[in-house]
């Protein structure tokens, strides 16, 4: 088809708000935004997920990457230097209330996503125009070809909101990579389409979203509709995401995956953050901040209806922990310490999203898996979380799974009568003013709210306490001074550095007062 130019399309824009101010009916979508598109073509979600299947049994064929050495030249710097014309966003000018904009390829993010608007069971493809986009002159970026395309997409703020252009709060970019802010208005920690054999003795694969399809929104009531289609080496996936902006961000994910070969582990709704180190676990000086983290735990809502808080690890070596179950009625990364004196930078870890999995199905038997890998940085996600399904995962086998994304402040569904975990401490054991015995540790761990919420500071609850090896002592609770919190404090006494599995929990006579404190100790190497 004939390329338009920028100006011609600005042109043409301008034309249709006329035709409209005069009662002329402005026509299609399409034709109401200074984009250039393709052809239409039908489209429906049955017909991609048909798609979806087919590719399974054909040869995989990776994404185009358009001149490689020019895209490697476009680094964090650069590519953070190229926006794109919010003037010629989708949905600018309407009707979608949520205007669109595209992110270009770089060195993080070489291959071609191909994008499309879909209106009335029609899909057109957006055509790559480097005019679409603000760059300096000297930017790399001006010696791709033509066919380059996008890297990704992002949703703003309505485009009611004066300051729509410059805030944002979805965005797709990277693999199957995304994310949202939550309800303090802070991008963090990511989710994925799939997870393929993370941690395992062979190579971790990436399947690509190649092609996304956007529908709009007509009003802030109503969801963003964005289907994708998934392809990597080893699965082929069809999703469709309805997406709601409310006091955070809701996605309804409904995917159907087809393997291509045997997959070991076959990561579902997984979550991806950075934890380097808490209030338990700062190395001495290595960083002047008290605490460095997009998430501080894992909670899980079991299928048996347990609460359960397991606070992360950087650990030295990776670290992958299974809770088995079966059904489960959710299981999130969240951030809960939301002190702003606990970061003390610019960078609003206090604020960052919770994100919380509520699967819409039966799961049936299977496990929570937690991944824990090293880092020395800030830089580096280096923690996942995902359910794995039980049964093995071989070639030409075809899955559904339906489940709700929630990037809130914290998980909902919370079980009120429950305390919660609010912070975790370790140190020496032992007692104050005697001399501390080698291999022994203090665990102090804090409960707030529920159940404990004005309880007597007289009548201290009692406490559930278990330990994969090792001895246990000087076991007690109190309340914390100056605060509505109570602390469950025990000495473990070790030898050797394996890890130590943990499990607490408080209660009384009337039953169970909190959610089950677990905890992976990882021993230090002595002083």
């Amino acid at each position: 088809m004939a390329h338009l130019s920028r100006r011609h399309l600005l042109q043409s824009a301008t034309a249709t708000a006329v035709l409209a101010s005069l009662g002329v009916p402005s026509g299609p979508l399409w034709a109401d935004t200074a984009l250039s598109f393709a052809s239409a073509q039908d489209f429906s979600f049955e017909a991609l997920i048909a798609r979806a299947r087919q590719l399974a049994q054909e040869d995989y064929q990776a994404p185009y990457e358009p001149a490689p050495e020019v895209v490697q030249e476009i680094d964090y710097d650069a590519h953070g230097a190229i926006q794109f014309d919010r003037d010629v966003a989708l949905f600018a000018d309407g009707p979608g209330v949520y205007p669109v904009t595209f992110f270009h390829l770089g060195r993080f993010f070489p291959k071609r996503v191909r994008m499309h608007m879909v209106e009335d069971g029609k899909a057109r493809e957006i055509l790559y125009d480097p005019d679409y986009f603000e760059m300096p002159d000297d930017s790399p970026a001006k010696e791709l070809p033509e066919d380059s395309g996008f890297a990704g997409f992002r949703l703003h703020e309505a485009r009611q909101r004066d300051d729509w252009k410059t805030q944002d709060w979805a965005a797709f970019l990277g693999a199957s990579y995304f994310r949202a802010i939550g309800a303090l208005g802070q991008y963090g920690l990511s989710a994925r389409g799939i997870a393929v054999d993370t941690a395992t003795a062979g190579p971790e694969e990436f399947p690509d979203f190649t092609e996304f399809y956007i529908a709009s929104a007509p009003n802030q009531q109503e969801a963003v509709q964005v289907h994708a289609l998934l392809e990597g080496p080893s699965v082929t996936g069809a999703f469709r995401f309805e997406i709601r902006r409310n006091d955070g961000v809701v996605m309804e994910v409904d995917s159907h995956l087809f393997t291509r070969q045997p997959i070991e582990r076959f990561g579902i709704a997984p979550l991806t953050s950075m934890f380097w180190y808490g209030e338990y676990n700062r190395p001495k000086m290595v960083d002047w901040r008290p605490e460095v983290h997009d998430s501080d735990g894992l909670a899980l809502w079991t299928g048996a209806n347990e609460r359960i808080w397991r606070p992360l690890n950087n650990p030295s070596e990776p670290v992958v922990s299974s809770f088995v179950d079966r059904d489960p009625r959710g299981f999130g990364l969240l951030q809960r310490d939301r002190n702003p004196e606990n970061y003390l930078d610019g960078v609003n870890y206090h604020r960052r999203p919770s994100l919380w999995v509520e699967p819409l199905d039966d799961w049936g038997a299977g496990n929570v898996q937690l991944v824990e890998l090293s880092t020395d940085d800030e830089i580096h996600d280096n923690i996942a979380a995902f359910w794995v399904p039980d049964e093995p995962v071989e070639a030409g086998q075809a899955y559904r799974f339906r489940y709700r994304l929630h990037w809130m402040e914290d998980e909902p569904y919370a079980n009120e009568e429950l305390a919660h975990v609010s912070a975790t401490r370790i140190g020496r054991g032992g007692n104050a003013g005697t001399e501390r015995p080698e291999g022994v540790w203090k665990f102090v761990v804090e409960f707030e709210g529920g159940a404990l919420q004005g309880r007597d500071p007289d009548s201290p609850p009692d406490m559930e306490l278990s330990a994969g090896r090792g001895g246990l002592s000087n076991q007690s609770t109190e309340p914390v001074p100056d605060s509505k919190r109570w602390r469950a404090l025990f000495d473990l006494e070790i030898e050797g550095d394996e890890p130590v599995e943990l499990r607490l929990h408080l209660k009384d006579d009337n039953g169970v007062l909190s959610e089950t404190w677990l905890y992976q100790f990882h021993p230090p190497e002595p002083a």
